[in-house]
């Protein structure tokens, strides 16, 4: 799809996985974006952000750790789109632990990562072993169909399916922790390896051929919804990707951030630090890839942590002084720049995670680019100024991204909630929240539905052309997404309250599809 110059829209930032229907196995999978899409078409919405649908490192539940930048992870698979599954009996073929075990996924009030993630890898090898003796073994159209997927994206998934079946077979052990002729790759040891795992390589392939079936499928039916996705600025250390690449990374420090708000002490991500001097000596071959497969994927998507690409902060393991990478500010703008300038080269359209501390030179970077970056309210303000006075929406640049929050902020009511009576004071000065609310302002106020639409309703007014809001803050529910430096059971598992494809039965629903789509014409966002 593509963006004309200056064109407003608005769309919601919903993860994939928060928004089941009444067919999928506690889990929003890709079937799932055609009733999804369809309610944000009523509402009049044309973007959905999604967070990354990369798949994530064993035993993890963040979409932030994955386990390869090219594969889309298996728990996203619509099961009854699956025609193995479904010639076996579909649901009906579970054993009767596993039929109480899916019941009791479905109506959990939260995504139970661990149970999904075992019901559906059983499922799937039920049903590739169907494959395999049905299609596979007497080369039928189906088999064929494989066969021309495995060659058309043999540049990604030759690694990954190897890398795939060794961990498995290996206990899911870090490649680290393997034999030294597989953790170094020695020819003889990865074709050895090839030949004794073939069925086990062909597995994981399967699960990617119907992935991509399925999500290509997906495509043709998102009611004129943008997909955007989210290209995480790293893969795990323990991934396909740094292990066929070992040479581009330090493996000897880790990636974060300095101190900002989200962290006092800054954050530390665990991931290898990119070599970049060998990386641009490949002329950036790896990263150009991702782009592609960004691309094939999504009409357009976020660049997650931007300032990354520009200088990256590293920690060395034993314990040395944190550092950036590359070291300059020179050297930081022309990596950034030549970075997003391949981003783009492939096809999709970008957006920029600029938040937390960004150097001035990278967001003047961005704007000679003319790259969006993000506009959260909350944190616009004249920092500099007495009093540190919020931005009014209506000044934010056109070339700029408006959003209430993202996934690792709490909710827009939370917010609201803790803000101080000055900052209620200043919010309430604002011109376009005076205009909106005919002058009574929102100071005295507790958290309402009357304080949520005001503020939505600035963001829908903001000068920003695109508008992404949290769908938790269009629904003024408290529910965290995600809590940044936090490890627990509770992160990435919200869903949604009610199933997707029934989301057109519940009252609430439609009254916040009725206020999307009316603010999306006052305001001329289509």
């Amino acid at each position: 799809m593509t963006n004309p110059a200056g064109r407003r829209r608005a769309g919601l930032l919903i993860p994939l996985f928060a928004c089941p229907s009444s067919t999928s196995w506690g889990i929003g999978d890709i079937g799932d974006l055609r009733a999804i899409t369809a309610w944000l078409a009523g509402a009049g919405q044309s973007v959905l952000q999604l967070l990354p649908i990369n798949e994530m490192a064993p035993g993890q539940q963040s979409p932030y750790s994955a386990i390869s930048a090219m594969a889309i992870d298996p728990i996203f698979i619509s099961m009854p789109a699956v025609a193995d599954f479904e010639a076996l009996g579909g649901d009906a073929s579970l054993d009767q632990a596993d039929r109480v075990l899916l019941a009791e996924v479905r109506g959990a009030s939260t995504l139970q990562h661990a149970h999904v993630r075992a019901l559906k890898h059983r499922a799937l090898r039920a049903a590739f072993a169907r494959f395999h003796d049905a299609e596979w073994s007497h080369d039928t159209e189906r088999a064929r169909a494989l066969r021309g997927f495995l060659s058309e994206q043999a540049w990604w998934i030759e690694d990954y399916a190897i890398f795939r079946a060794l961990h498995a077979r290996e206990g899911e052990r870090p490649w680290s922790d393997w034999p030294e002729t597989l953790q170094r790759r020695e020819p003889a040891a990865i074709d050895h390896a090839r030949r004794e795992l073939a069925r086990e390589v062909l597995f994981y392939q399967y699960l990617q051929w119907l992935a991509a079936t399925q999500w290509a499928e997906a495509r043709r039916h998102t009611h004129g919804v943008a997909l955007f996705g989210d290209l995480p600025f790293m893969v795990d250390g323990d991934s396909a990707d740094v292990w066929a690449r070992q040479y581009q990374f330090r493996l000897d420090a880790s990636v974060g951030v300095p101190p900002d708000a989200f962290s006092v002490n800054g954050q530390d991500w665990g991931m290898p630090v990119y070599r970049w001097d060998v990386i641009a000596g490949e002329h950036f071959r790896w990263l150009r890839e991702r782009a592609r497969r960004g691309a094939d994927l999504f009409d357009g998507y976020r660049v997650d942590h931007l300032v990354g690409f520009y200088r990256t902060y590293g920690r060395p393991r034993d314990g040395g002084e944190p550092f950036f990478t590359p070291s300059g500010e020179a050297e930081q703008i022309a990596l950034g720049e030549h970075v997003l300038a391949m981003f783009r080269e492939a096809g999709a359209e970008i957006i920029a995670e600029d938040l937390g501390t960004v150097p001035d030179f990278v967001r003047a970077s961005l704007a000679r680019m003319a790259v969006p970056g993000f506009r959260v309210f909350r944190w616009e303000r004249e920092w500099h100024a007495d009093g540190q006075p919020f931005r009014d929406p209506a000044d934010y640049p056109p070339v700029s991204v408006a959003a209430s929050g993202t996934h690792d902020t709490e909710p827009l009511a939370v917010w609201w909630e803790r803000a101080s009576q000055d900052e209620r004071q200043m919010v309430s000065q604002l011109p376009t929240i005076r205009k909106i609310t005919t002058g009574r302002g929102l100071i005295d106020r507790p958290y309402s539905p009357e304080v949520r639409d005001a503020l939505l309703e600035a963001l829908f007014a903001s000068g920003s052309n695109l508008l992404l809001l949290p769908v938790t803050d269009v629904f003024g529910w408290r529910d965290r997404i995600n809590e940044p430096a936090v490890v627990s059971d509770t992160n990435w598992t919200f869903r949604l309250r009610w199933d997707a494809d029934r989301l057109d039965e519940e009252p609430e629903a439609r009254e916040r599809q009725a206020a999307l789509r009316a603010w999306a014409e006052r305001y001329q966002r289509r």
